[in-house]
């Protein structure tokens, strides 16, 4: 039995994978595309007491997001946004905020996967570009019924395609790797047939 899907991609992972800059995914965020994540200590927002998974706003820690590169690697958070909350609290104490790395800033996975297909985008992994190799699409096929034998099919046909690209990953440490289209003509037959009843 495989692992579950991944719950979360770092800011690095997510800039890597859509071949973009910090700065990029910073903007993304800020205006509502998917939401920046963190987790906490205990801290004070007046009366309350907050810890855990919260949400940054990224205008907020602007430093950290320079597209130069020249920024801070940690920044203070003053106001947070508890998961299931709409609101922004303010932090009380500490009163100088809360250190955060830009390393401990995270994507919901679910996010990514949305706002890739949002954006008809599939992850891009390097490697492999130019390989005479074959590549083992007979081991692919065997993964994909795999998978969606024990689990089901994934929310978009986006994320499927990068579970794909992930099992070239681990089965040819990256160097027999296809572009994502390739991977795409191959899944989409078998998507729109396994979603036909839905349409």
């Amino acid at each position: 039995m495989g692992l579950p899907p991944r719950v979360f991609f770092t800011l690095h992972e997510a800039s890597a994978r859509w071949g973009c800059t910090i700065a990029d995914i910073a903007g993304w965020a800020a205006v509502g595309k998917f939401r920046i994540m963190t987790g906490i200590e205990p801290v004070h927002c007046g009366s309350e007491i907050i810890s855990g998974q919260i949400t940054i706003a990224p205008m907020e820690l602007l430093p950290l997001f320079r597209r130069s590169g020249t920024g801070p690697a940690e920044g203070k958070l003053r106001r947070i946004q508890p998961v299931g909350r709409q609101d922004w609290l303010l932090v009380t104490d500490p009163a100088t905020g809360i250190p955060v790395a830009i390393d401990d800033l995270l994507i919901l996975a679910e996010e990514v996967h949305a706002f890739e297909e949002e954006n008809d985008m599939v992850r891009r992994v390097g490697g492999g570009q130019g390989a005479s190799t074959p590549y083992d699409w007979e081991g692919m096929n065997v993964a994909l019924i795999r998978r969606i034998h024990d689990r089901g099919l994934p929310a978009t046909q986006a994320e499927l395609v990068a579970e794909m690209q992930d099992w070239f990953a681990d089965n040819t440490e990256g160097a027999r790797m296809p572009d994502d289209r390739s991977i795409r003509r191959r899944i989409t037959p078998i998507w729109r047939e396994l979603r036909r009843d839905e349409a």
